[in-house]
């Protein structure tokens, strides 16, 4: 202490000081610099704990338990509102709650992972959902890779409304769709005993024709192996458990905007574990930057009519 008061009193050079003190230079000038003797305070300015309030720990034990999502998914779903929360503060408050598990699902598991595709490859799917008004056909459309979803309402399942919806994620999509993935319904091919029979070659299912002049190639999933078409399938049951086996619709309209506000939330917010953290809206401007060939038209200039990716017609 009596050295640095010492060099904060003296009016000598910093050379002349360091030499009888023996210190280096630097040393010396800054104690000359600081007001005070006592050392200085090390470490961040402002404390950043990771512990989490009373409030904030039972926000993320409900968060968890009300949508059972994954650990990452959960962590970048809770980042915005809780910005001092890491994965292994979650992990330990799971933990604490005994839900760090996530339950079983029932039914057969995919034997082997997808395959790796470039953005464009499509899994298709229909599926029935009810208002007060009636039922409606929910179709469906993910893509492997990006995640991006693009979804319809539509009165009636058949090859008009599906070749219908195919056209309208071609439209909206703003890369190539080099492939798409449906199941073997009348809505997409043929009855296998027609497909190959003597006048095949000379009728092409609509949606097949769709494809062609869109030089996208159509996949059908193998009879009795719905894992194939998992993708879609999943992304099937989350709407319908977010959207009417939540809630009850008195109108087409009101599932319609619940649906639209909802595949909006999972396309430009919902990061996703599958994408390291990006949303799919993110992944696709990655993609565009890196492999601008693939694309159409610029996402970025096109935000607007991404959003209709959300849209949910009548």
């Amino acid at each position: 202490m009596a050295v640095r008061r010492a060099i904060q009193n003296s009016q000598e050079s910093l050379n002349v000081l360091a030499k009888r003190h023996g210190i280096n230079p630097k040393t010396v000038a800054k104690w000359r610099k600081r007001e005070f003797t006592h050392d200085a305070p090390m470490g961040p300015k402002e404390s950043h704990s990771t512990v989490l309030s009373l409030e904030e720990e039972a926000a993320v034990v409900a968060f968890r338990k009300h949508t059972l999502l994954p650990l990452d998914d959960c962590l970048y779903a809770l980042q915005p509102s809780i910005p001092h929360l890491t994965r292994s503060s979650l992990h330990r408050c799971f933990q604490r709650h005994g839900i760090s598990r996530l339950p079983e699902a029932d039914g057969d598991k995919p034997k082997k992972k997808f395959n790796a595709y470039p953005i464009g490859y499509f899994h298709i799917d229909i599926a029935e959902v009810r208002t007060k008004e009636g039922k409606l056909y929910l179709f469906v459309a993910i893509d492997r890779t990006s995640k991006f979803v693009f979804v319809q309402l539509q009165n009636k399942a058949n090859r008009n409304t599906a070749t219908a919806f195919l056209k309208a994620v071609i439209e909206t999509v703003p890369y190539k769709i080099h492939t798409i993935l449906t199941d073997n319904g009348i809505q997409f091919t043929f009855p296998a005993r027609y497909r190959n029979g003597p006048t095949a070659q000379y009728v092409t299912h609509m949606f097949d024709r769709c494809c062609q002049i869109n030089g996208i190639e159509h996949r059908l999933t193998k009879p009795n192996h719905p894992w194939t078409n998992g993708q879609v399938e999943r992304m099937n049951r989350t709407i319908k458990d977010a959207t009417v086996k939540r809630y009850y619709y008195d109108s087409h309209d009101q599932l319609k905007a619940h649906l639209h506000r909802f595949v909006m939330a999972y396309n430009f917010a919902k990061r996703l574990k599958a994408l390291k953290g990006l949303t799919p809206y993110e992944y696709i401007c990655k993609i565009w930057k890196n492999e601008p060939d693939r694309f159409i038209f610029d996402p970025f200039q096109h935000t607007v009519g991404l959003n209709n990716l959300g849209h949910a017609s009548i």
